[in-house]
């Protein structure tokens, strides 16, 4: 079985994966029970290889703290959902899909709201900041926001997700411009950018730091997440949390039963009306998910 060694997958592409050990990084295939099983392989994963004339060979997938479809991703402390307001803007139920699905698996979120210099997207600010997102206002092109950034992702494994072309390669290049990662124009008439990252792969930034740069994605992208149980989804909300469980009904479903605390926020202004609209849009996939189809 040759030596072994532990370590962490940096990139995986086409069945190759690279991984990260103690003191060398090794090109490795995932042995076959791990391409037929449930479960391969993800960037992020610490995983147990065996290494035989320089070839390396993934044994096992030691046990992941989080894992996420989209993006493909594993053991983050945290992730960064980058969003902007001008070419291409970003739909608030993008944003609020991912941040539900890490909410589910208590994995913190942070808003990077992008491209600043040309637009600095108040709703958006004013949205999730109401929600109790830290929002960070970001320009790769004149540096604002980008040591606020840095300092949030100083000793951490974190992903960097968002919509195609809302700028993520340009910023981890603000943050190392020793990786001059490619970046691509966006359709002016599409409002999108052409897919410059193709693979998940993690950077190495300084010290402990590191991010996983992933593909951007677009609005019918979402059908690929990860799902949530319906009797979750309300905890996935952390603007919600004050009024859950004040409702008239305990298992209030917060759609259209009488004395719903939440829809009364929702009324009076004290939740933003684009995070309640993206919770009932949610509600509708998650109720067409049985519990054994979670693994």
């Amino acid at each position: 079985m040759g030596n072994r060694a532990i370590g962490r997958i940096l990139r995986s592409v086409s069945g190759f994966y690279d991984v990260q050990t103690e003191d060398k990084r090794i090109t490795c295939r995932g042995r076959g029970s791990l391409r037929r099983g449930p479960e391969t392989p993800l960037t992020g994963d610490m995983v147990e290889i065996s290494i035989e004339q320089g070839k390396g060979m993934i044994e096992k997938i030691l046990p992941r703290r989080n894992r996420f479809i989209r993006p493909a991703v594993a053991n983050m402390d945290a992730l960064v959902i980058f969003a902007s307001n001008v070419n291409p803007v970003t739909e608030p139920f993008l944003i609020d899909r991912v941040t539900a699905i890490a909410g589910d698996q208590g994995v913190p979120v942070h808003i990077c709201v992008n491209k600043c210099d040309l637009d600095p997207a108040a709703d958006l600010v004013r949205i999730y900041r109401n929600a109790g997102f830290p929002v960070i206002q970001t320009s790769a092109v004149t540096g604002e926001g980008v040591d606020e950034l840095r300092q949030l992702i100083e000793g951490k494994f974190t992903a960097f997700t968002g919509n195609t072309g809302v700028g993520k390669s340009s910023i981890l290049n603000t943050l190392n411009p020793r990786l001059q990662l490619a970046t691509g124009e966006v359709s002016e008439k599409l409002g999108r950018g052409r897919h410059t990252t193709r693979h998940v792969e993690l950077y190495h930034l300084d010290g402990d730091t590191y991010v996983a740069d992933t593909p951007g994605f677009a609005s019918f992208d979402t059908e690929q997440m990860d799902v949530i149980l319906k009797e979750n989804l309300q905890y996935a909300f952390p603007d919600f949390a004050p009024y859950l469980g004040k409702c008239q009904f305990h298992d209030c479903s917060h759609r259209s039963e009488p004395g719903c605390t939440v829809r009364e926020a929702v009324t009076s202004g004290a939740l933003e009306q684009t995070r309640y609209d993206s919770y009932l849009r949610l509600y509708e996939k998650s109720s067409q998910v049985k519990l054994w189809e979670i693994k």
